[in-house]
């Protein structure tokens, strides 16, 4: 029986059908492009993308090309398609798919054209020059399918590939960038001869060893979000030690990262990985299939409207180490991480500012072993780390995890949550005060479990952030553990337990420890001031000033026409001041609380109200207002503004609500007004 990924991988999109072997051309060649045009394959004086791709793969033989095409070919000990574009003339306006990238070997950089500009946000990739992009009016779904061996991407800016009608999700993923083991047509009938025992999923067809690196995928070269947004940004379907590195990967509507059946080795690296997830699939990284040895470092995964990464029952394990994942779940309520499957490790990540826990390890199916540790974490919504119980595997749960679990010690205890339900250190004592001999922490946790202790540097509850790691101790094996305390000062702390056997546990309760002078210090509150974004600030030395209010002379709705969720002319002219709003304060975010009125069923409504949210956001991340800054709550018809049942009281309660919020802690004073009330 075919997998749903089976379906999903049947086509590239191109025309040509070659069967047996993959073909190859027995040279290389050095290829330059001197045409941005796209189109009909036929002798002149430009050669084109297309053409160079057919030359490269042996498809388009040099005696079909003119003699002005001869002089941009040269032969080589393996093919590099390189740009010889006009400054004025580097966006290339697909008519169609293009051929896939097979030829073993073969390199497309779009750095022959580089200007050399760096970012400081993403210092290893200079600001691409060459854009690929689809024609007006044509519906090309996938921007480059590489479906050959040792095949690097570099240097190019894709955007806008997404199917409108029939084609992406029952055929090929729509992606900018698609790494997929077979080439097929978009027609794919399999009952066909040519098609039979086709197995896209045979382990011994992956193809192995595709790079790319230093690409601007679905944002264009202005930082702007396009038009039509792409639907994914890089999808690997079966192929082995994939590198993905150094890539922006930004407003994606679905997931920025996708992975299928194999994608054993992959090497996602340095990428910045932000506000992805717009309108489909949430995940930043969406890591699903074969992915042993599979590696996430170093990347900065911000701003995606569901988790920032997620293992859907992978297969091997995933190093998870060294990111910076924050700001996520700006659509949904779940873990920054959240982890089904055995081995993982997610080591000296600094994750926060999520609107659920920070890493959620599932009990169903499956999944022990995960070793959580060396992380920071920053103003969760939830614990640190999660272990969902087994009997908590509905919806709501996978996505938002369950909270604290009971100590378990009965004999069918290791299947009871996720990471065989290693149970959290407990300390003998909520308050440690200073003896004559010196202040040891002690307490109990699994026998033979190392215990990490983590300074906790905000918030006032009974579980709270895991701050700073402090030091490490073992359990003896009797489960008794101390930890030697020196600090003067006193402080607020915490502890996890991992066993190689089991994984990492959840966080103990807070405990307090007193200074040398029997005080302890106070604790932050839950909301310290921060910056609301995913680059670092610049920052710019100003005097000291004085808090003042912020008066907002702008609304704090928007109003709807019945059963809509477009943007009135009204409502956009509303808009465009809390946009001016928020580039006036930097340091305002807002919660985009979708509403109706009580007609039609609780489950519509609820639907309605967040797809009115999310034109809402559309329109202000379109003026340039960061998606971090921003997050959706629909709320349907639970919070009407009024409780009459008047024209007017239903028009009152078609809304989207502003919650403004100002991370430096000032105050904010709102203005109310209905000028965009759209009266049935």
């Amino acid at each position: 029986m075919k997998t749903l990924w089976t379906f999903l991988a049947l086509g590239t999109g191109f025309s040509l059908w070659t069967t047996g072997a993959i073909a190859q051309s027995p040279t290389g060649y050095n290829i330059t492009i001197n045409s941005a045009a796209d189109g009909a394959v036929i002798p002149d004086e430009a050669l084109t993308l297309r053409e160079a791709i057919l030359v490269a793969n042996g498809d388009l033989p040099l005696a079909a090309l003119s003699p002005a095409e001869k002089a941009l070919v040269s032969p080589a000990p393996t093919s590099t398609i390189g740009f010889g574009l006009l400054s004025e003339d580097t966006e290339i306006e697909l008519t169609s798919v293009l051929p896939p990238l097979q030829a073993a070997g073969l390199t497309i950089d779009g750095f022959s054209l580089a200007t050399g500009e760096i970012l400081p946000y993403l210092p290893n990739t200079p600001v691409p020059t060459v854009s690929l992009t689809p024609a007006a009016g044509a519906e090309v779904f996938v921007g480059l399918t590489v479906s050959g061996s040792e095949i690097t991407v570099r240097g190019l800016n894709l955007y806008g590939f997404k199917a409108a009608h029939r084609i992406a999700t029952l055929t090929t993923p729509s992606a900018n960038i698609l790494v997929v083991n077979r080439a097929l047509p978009i027609e794919l009938d399999l009952e066909a001869p040519q098609f039979a025992g086709l197995d896209l999923e045979e382990a011994d067809s992956a193809i192995t060893g595709v790079t790319i690196e230093q690409n601007w995928l679905g944002v264009k070269l202005d930082e702007s979000m396009p038009a039509q947004r792409s639907t994914f940004g890089v999808v690997v379907h079966n192929a082995t030690d994939v590198r993905i590195a150094n890539n922006l990967i930004q407003h994606h509507e679905g997931s920025g990262v996708l992975t299928g059946f194999r994608a054993d080795g992959l090497q996602l690296d340095g990428n910045a990985i932000i506000g992805n997830g717009l309108a489909g699939m949430p995940d930043g990284v969406r890591l699903e299939g074969s992915l042993v040895g599979a590696a996430v470092t170093n990347n900065l995964i911000c701003a995606n409207d569901g988790s920032g990464i997620y293992l859907f029952n992978p297969a091997g394990a995933v190093q998870i180490e060294a990111n910076n994942i924050r700001f996520n779940g700006r659509r949904f309520r779940r873990a920054a991480v959240y982890v089904m499957g055995q081995g993982h490790t997610i080591v000296d990540n600094e994750i926060g500012h999520q609107p659920g826990p920070g890493v959620a390890v599932s009990a169903y199916p499956h999944s022990e072993r995960n070793l959580i540790r060396n992380n920071q974490f920053t103003q969760l919504d939830g614990l640190s780390i999660d272990l969902m119980a087994q009997g908590n595997s509905d919806i709501l749960h996978f996505q938002q995890a369950d909270g604290p679990n009971p100590p378990r010690n009965h004999h069918h205890r290791r299947a009871a949550t996720g990471n065989g339900a290693i149970n959290a250190p407990e300390f003998s004592q909520y308050a440690f005060a200073p003896t004559a001999t010196g202040m040891v922490l002690t307490g109990k946790a699994d026998p033979g479990s190392e215990g990490d202790l983590y300074q906790i540097k905000e918030g006032d509850g009974l579980y709270s952030p895991l701050g700073e790691p402090l030091m490490t101790t073992t359990a003896n094996v009797d489960g008794d553990f101390s930890f030697a305390w020196d600090n003067d000062a006193g402080g607020w702390l915490s502890a996890i337990a991992s066993d190689p056997e089991f994984g990492t546990s959840e966080p103990s309760p807070v405990i307090s420890v007193a200074g040398s002078d029997g005080t302890v210090p106070e604790r932050l509150p839950v909301q310290v001031p921060f910056d609301a974004t995913c680059y670092p600030p610049v920052v710019v030395e100003v005097p000291p000033l004085e808090p003042e209010a912020i008066v907002l002379r702008v609304p704090r709705n928007i109003h709807f026409a019945l059963d809509e969720s477009f943007i009135s002319p009204e409502s956009a002219l509303i808009l465009a001041q809390i946009a001016d709003a928020m580039r006036t304060y930097p340091s305002l975010v807002v919660e985009l609380q979708g509403h109706t009125d009580p007609r039609a069923s609780a489950a519509y409504n609820r639907a309605l109200s967040e797809r009115r949210s999310l034109s809402t956001r559309d329109y202000l991340l379109r003026q340039g207002i960061a998606a971090e800054r921003m997050r959706i709550v629909p709320f349907g018809e639970s919070r009407r503004a009024s409780q009459g049942n008047t024209r007017l009281d239903y028009a009152r309660d078609r809304r989207v609500e502003f919650i403004f919020t100002d991370t430096q802690g000032l105050e904010i004073i709102f203005e109310d007004v209905e000028s965009d009330l759209q009266i049935e």
